[in-house]
């Protein structure tokens, strides 16, 4: 019976093409039939995402990669450092446990459950601070791929401008491109290529953290879908495809993101909601209250 309502849900998601409403309908479907841990949406959510963000990847080509990052990648490494100091240090003033600050950190200045799922390892940390620092930043997450596009527009951004806006102040990938697909697929494409520059940057995170915590590595560091995204956009150069191949890679994309917005969405439940504690849920806010004024101001100011 729930795979049938969730085949429902699903279908009706993938009808209105739109990621805001793909992830609330998997949010008021965790609500209303409150799935079991080892749901199937909850084990195959981020595979889709991945996939779709690699398949995006053969529809970009190399010098659009170099082109942007050229414009972008100063702005962006520096952002990635601030905001981690100023996470870091906003949790010692709050009162947030050092562990919990630093996975919060990670994810707010990188990218998401992505950078905290592999820093987690390196610095042993607990897994209710994991859990805890997971589900605040599928909420946040989930609030952004909502309201980032009706600000957006209410501002009156260019897709160009949405895209960087989405890369620098979203957490997630999937999010980023979740938001972004909203606006156009000019605005994805700025987006997911500028969160991989973003992305990079788990890399030396990841050094450091073995480093700061004095702990063997036990994570991966790039993402593996990272690789593949690169790959895919390499391919995309050398093979230089035709227009209804890359209509089709785009479709593709399209679809497999909302798959895995509608997934991800099955995940925020009653029982993790429960899990998040003031002190934590302050930190994510104040960083990322101050991450979107500041990130809207760098690619208004470009």
């Amino acid at each position: 019976m729930k795979i049938k309502i969730t085949l429902i849900f699903l279908g009706i998601s993938l009808f209105t093409q739109n990621a805001a409403f793909a992830l609330l309908a998997g949010i008021c479907l965790s609500f209303i039939k409150e799935l079991p841990s080892n749901f199937i949406t909850k084990r195959v959510g981020s595979k889709f995402l991945q996939t779709g963000i690699v398949l995006l990847g053969g529809s970009i080509s190399l010098p659009t990669v170099v082109e942007l990052n050229g414009a972008y990648l100063p702005w962006i490494s520096l952002f990635v450092v601030i905001t981690f100091a100023v996470g870091i240090l906003l949790g010692k003033f709050l009162g947030v446990d050092k562990k919990q600050a630093y996975l919060l950190a990670s994810g707010t200045a990188i990218c998401g459950g992505t950078a905290i799922a592999a820093v987690a390892p390196s610095i042993k940390a607990k897994p209710e601070d994991l859990t805890i620092s997971l589900s605040i930043v599928f909420l946040l997450n989930a609030i952004a791929v909502i309201t980032f596009p009706l600000v957006g527009l209410w501002l009156g951004l260019t897709q160009e401008q949405f895209g960087a806006w989405a890369a620098l102040a979203i957490h997630d990938t999937a999010s980023v491109v979740g938001a972004a697909s909203v606006i156009g697929f000019d605005s994805v494409e700025v987006a997911a290529t500028l969160k991989l520059a973003r992305t990079l940057w788990i890399v030396p995170l990841v050094i450091f953290s073995v480093w700061y915590f004095s702990s063997e590595r036990q994570g991966s560091g790039l993402p593996l879908f990272v690789v593949f995204f690169i790959f895919a956009v390499g391919l995309n150069t050398l093979l230089d495809p035709s227009e209804d191949v890359i209509s089709t890679l785009k479709i593709l994309n399209k679809n497999l993101l909302l798959t895995g917005l509608f997934c991800i969405g099955t995940q925020i439940d009653r029982q993790a909601l429960r899990l998040i504690s003031i002190k934590p849920l302050l930190l994510a806010l104040a960083l990322w209250c101050a991450v979107i004024p500041s990130s809207l101001w760098i690619v208004t100011s470009i």
